[in-house]
């Protein structure tokens, strides 16, 4: 697994999903496209920083830091 987690992407930065821990993550985001090889943008931050607002294929999605930090990435492989 890779060292980076979707936790350390700033507001408008995107990368590369490169693996998830299938046991943090739950079935609806895996549907929804929360796969290695797809990409992810982090779009927004909650107010009191608990949920994440992502891109993830095309998908608007909120996500808690906990379940962010299951989601492995990449920055080198966005162009």
């Amino acid at each position: 697994m890779s060292d980076s987690n979707a936790t350390i992407l700033k507001k408008g930065q995107s990368a590369r999903i490169t693996d998830i821990n299938i046991d943090e993550i739950p079935l609806k985001l895996i549907e929804m496209g929360c796969l290695p090889g797809n990409d992810i943008e982090l779009i927004q931050i909650a107010p009191m920083g608990d949920h994440l607002f992502f891109n993830i294929n095309d998908s608007k999605v909120a996500i808690r830091k906990k379940t962010a930090s299951a989601i492995y990435i990449s920055l080198e492989s966005i162009k």
